[in-house]
């Protein structure tokens, strides 16, 4: 806490922003599409802030950067979804769970989370089913089996049976339990049902998730300072 938390200072102040504006989405413009955005700029900021080099040398950390990149794009394709923009949103987050999946990695492979995820994933689609048509019949397929192989990942990582984690791989599964509920309660209010404070909802387990993902990309700066201090 005392050595990333000061980093995330602008990652908080960024956010309170966006609520307290709570700019109305039935107006979207390149002002409330920066606001949208600015968390995940200032997450970039935090990873870049621990050095280029580090970011070179651990796939995981650049991966999850890079995850973050496209998150912003689809945040603000997503702010002009209504224009017909919807789909490349769900491409470019599409993209970002692959990209968070990777930095992940498959080891351990634990294939009890996965088929625990797995069933989770089936239900949620088997339940939303029924109100899709068209091309997010097969779109939205596949994006729940993308962030729930994601899901999969960050659970398995986390080791907790075994004694083997740490906070940093607590931070990944959480973080991806928290998108998988925001991006479920996207899919319910818009081809099920309205969902009471759904954009809060929404917004806030997101923005909560990048963060802790992004908190899992120093992990191995952790275990390098250990290893200088021992």
């Amino acid at each position: 806490v005392r050595s990333e938390g000061p980093k995330l200072v602008p990652f908080f102040k960024a956010t309170c922003v966006y609520f307290v504006l709570w700019l109305p989405t039935s107006s979207p413009s390149w002002f409330s599409a920066l606001i949208k955005c600015l968390p995940i700029f200032c997450l970039w900021v935090f990873l870049l802030a621990h050095g280029i080099n580090f970011l070179v040398s651990h796939r995981s950390a650049s991966r999850i950067l890079a995850g973050l990149i496209f998150s912003a794009v689809g945040d603000a394709f997503l702010i002009w979804q209504e224009q017909g923009y919807f789909i490349h949103g769900l491409l470019m987050f599409a993209i970002t769970h692959i990209l968070y999946s990777s930095a992940f990695g498959m080891k351990p492979l634990d294939l009890k989370a996965g088929l625990l995820m797995g069933l989770v994933s089936s239900s949620c689609y088997a339940f939303l089913y029924s109100y899709l048509s068209g091309p997010f019949t097969y779109l939205v397929a596949v994006y729940i089996a993308l962030i729930g192989f994601m899901g999969w990942r960050a659970v398995a990582g986390m080791q907790l049976c075994n004694d083997l984690w740490t906070w940093t791989k607590l931070s990944a599964c959480i973080g991806a339990m928290l998108f998988m509920v925001s991006d479920l309660t996207i899919a319910l209010n818009k081809f099920c049902f309205p969902v009471p404070y759904s954009r809060f909802i929404i917004m806030a387990t997101y923005y909560a998730a990048q963060m802790l993902i992004a908190l899992s990309a120093v992990e191995t700066r952790d275990e390098e300072d250990f290893r200088k201090r021992s």
